[in-house]
C-alpha cells in the first residue's frame, strides 16, 4: 500500500511540474485558442527580429492589410518581405509586451504593446507602438489579415514611415 501512494504521489508531483512548462511551449498550430494566436504574434514578432522574409509572409494572409501609425493602409503579404529582400527595411528588434488575446471561434484579436527599432531607406528608427492585429484560423493554422498600428504620441516625429507622403 505504500508503495502505491509513493507513486501516485510521484505521477502527481512530475504532472504538477510538467503542466507550467508545457503551457510554456506554445504552438500555433494546435488549434484555435488564446495560447496557439500568440504563439503565431510570437513566431511572427521573431520572424521580423530575424528579418526572414519567407518566414514573414508565411504568418500573413495574402489580403493582409497594415494600418500604420500614420494613418495609411497597405495591403499585400509581401509589403514588408519585399522590403527586408530588397534591403530597404530592416529590424533589430520587435519586442511584444502586455499581450491582451480574445478569441471568438475561428478569428482572434490580439493587442500589444510593440518595441520596434531598426533601418528605414537608411535612416534608423526606434519606437513604441500598440498593435492590433486580426488573425484567422484556417487549415489547421493562424493566419493574420489586419495589423493596426498606433505610435505613442513622443515616437510620432521620430518614426521613419513606409509611406512616401509622410516622409520628413
Amino acid at each position: 500500500m505504500k508503495k502505491i501512494v509513493t507513486s501516485i504521489s510521484m505521477c502527481l508531483f512530475v504532472a504538477a511540474m510538467t503542466i507550467p512548462v508545457a503551457a510554456k511551449g506554445r504552438r500555433a498550430d494546435a488549434g484555435p485558442t488564446a495560447e496557439s494566436v500568440l504563439a503565431a504574434e510570437e513566431g511572427l514578432a521573431k520572424a521580423f527580429t530575424e528579418n526572414n522574409a519567407d518566414a514573414i509572409q508565411s504568418y500573413l494572409a495574402d489580403n493582409w492589410a497594415v494600418i500604420s501609425g500614420f494613418a495609411d493602409m497597405n495591403e499585400g503579404s509581401s509589403i514588408f518581405p519585399d522590403a527586408i529582400r530588397s534591403g530597404t527595411r530592416t529590424l533589430k528588434t520587435s519586442d511584444i509586451s502586455e499581450p491582451r488575446v480574445r478569441v471568438y471561434g475561428n478569428a482572434a484579436v490580439v493587442t500589444f504593446k510593440l518595441h520596434l527599432a531598426g533601418q528605414f531607406r537608411g535612416k534608423p528608427f526606434d519606437v513604441m507602438e500598440r498593435e492590433t492585429d486580426v488573425w484567422t484560423w484556417k487549415d489547421g493554422k493562424w493566419k493574420c489579415v489586419l495589423s493596426h498600428e498606433t505610435l505613442y504620441p513622443q515616437d510620432e516625429k521620430r518614426y521613419v514611415c513606409t509611406d512616401e507622403k509622410n516622409q520628413k
